[in-house]
């Protein structure tokens, strides 16, 4: 290829992707659509005074009878979505003609992924991040102490070309976190299960509301990084109390409800104790090393195009590192996640998400490995399980 075709290529790989998704897009979104479970119906509301104003001032009447209407009607049905009034329905309907294009333009900017309508189409991006994300601010290094230290170095030349904790028996079935931003809480419990199951054999399906309900830890630096239920939360101060609690319940004697309530944390209950926590270095082929001989490993990461994605290897062109808001865990690794952009295979991780198995690919995001994507080697950690 000549000098300068790559990019010649890449930007005429960006037009057409998004040309072609503009104009079949209605054909590109109803993969993976079985019933949402019934406990999990959304029945949203807007903070909005006026619900069929959009922010720009202007109403939304215009696209009643529209075709986007029509995409917006099966959207409903397809997510079996409620809405409580006609001004709902409408203001609901501007939000979803806006993620239309948003999606477009991840496709643009994320062409080695699919990006579509998805159960969240109808929330606006600050609904969005309040009612699924909930990972709070947390200084690495003030997490060094009584417990909890950075990791040494491990060797890597040795490291296995792909790798999959679920293939070995220590990863649970996707699970389903609700509106409720605990997604810290879920990355903790998926973090326990793996190093238990290493441990002992014994795949555990733990309790995240006893994370929720209980936990109400805060960051040594950071006061205002404390754990709070629905309202978000830092795995690390999550191992914490747990360490201090004595450790954590099953799910079915403490089983998940999508809100925080009183707490029932019962020690003579405790199925798995928490007897350290290590955090990962930032160097991704360290973070691999530690996945595989560790076990899967907590994450946060930017969630930001992860509201449209519906399958496929997500590498955009730009996402922000700094503005870490999800918590995820991370499963395993492949080695031929084919990129546009950078004309090659390219390796990806495999995430486990907590938003159920109708998002991404059965519950799962796959993340373009070595660039530090979206903030995803930022905040890592691993924890260590009692076993006596």
């Amino acid at each position: 290829m000549e000098k300068g075709g790559g990019l010649t290529y890449a930007i005429s790989v960006i037009i057409l992707t998004c040309a072609y998704f503009l104009l079949s897009f209605h054909h590109t979104t109803t993969a993976a659509a079985a019933a949402i479970p019934e406990e999990f119906k959304i029945r949203q509301v807007t903070d909005d005074q006026n619900p069929t104003t959009t922010v720009h001032g202007g109403s939304n009447h215009h696209l009643l009878g529209t075709p986007a209407e029509h995409r917006f009607k099966s959207f409903i049905q397809e997510y079996n979505k409620e809405y409580s009034t006609r001004e709902e329905y409408i203001h609901r309907l501007g939000v979803f003609v806006k993620n239309l294009l948003k999606a477009a333009e991840h496709q643009a900017l994320d062409p080695t992924a699919v990006h579509g309508v998805t159960q969240f189409s109808d929330l606006t991006s600050e609904e969005f991040e309040r009612m699924y994300m909930g990972v709070k601010g947390g200084d690495r290094s003030s997490l060094l102490g009584e417990v909890g230290s950075h990791a040494p170095p491990l060797e890597v030349k040795d490291l296995p070309k792909s790798f999959d904790w679920r293939e070995k028996g220590a990863v649970t079935e996707v699970k389903m976190q609700g509106t409720c931003g605990s997604c810290w809480a879920f990355s903790t419990t998926g973090s326990i299960e793996g190093a238990n199951f290493i441990a002992t054999g014994k795949l555990l399906n733990l309790s995240e509301q006893q994370l929720v309900d209980c936990d109400n830890t805060c960051d040594k630096k950071d006061k205002n990084a404390c754990d709070s239920g629905c309202k978000g939360g830092l795995m690390t101060n999550a191992y914490k109390y747990l360490i201090e609690a004595g450790g954590i319940e099953e799910e079915n004697p403490y089983p998940y409800t999508g809100k925080r309530g009183e707490c029932k944390f019962r020690p003579d209950k405790i199925a798995v104790k928490v007897s350290n926590f290590t955090n990962i270095p930032i160097d991704e082929q360290q973070i691999a090393a530690y996945l595989v001989s560790h076990g899967p490993l907590a994450v946060g990461l930017n969630a930001v195009f992860m509201q449209t994605y519906i399958g496929g290897v997500s590498c955009p062109l730009i996402c922000g590192k700094r503005w870490v808001n999800h918590g995820v865990l991370l499963v395993g690794y492949g080695s031929k996640g084919f990129s546009i952009l950078r004309l090659s295979n390219q390796p990806y991780w495999i995430i486990k998400n907590s938003w159920g198995k109708r998002w991404g690919e059965n519950g799962y995001y796959k993340l373009c490995r070595g660039h530090g994507m979206c903030g995803m080697n930022t905040m890592v950690s691993a924890v260590m399980t009692q076993t006596s």
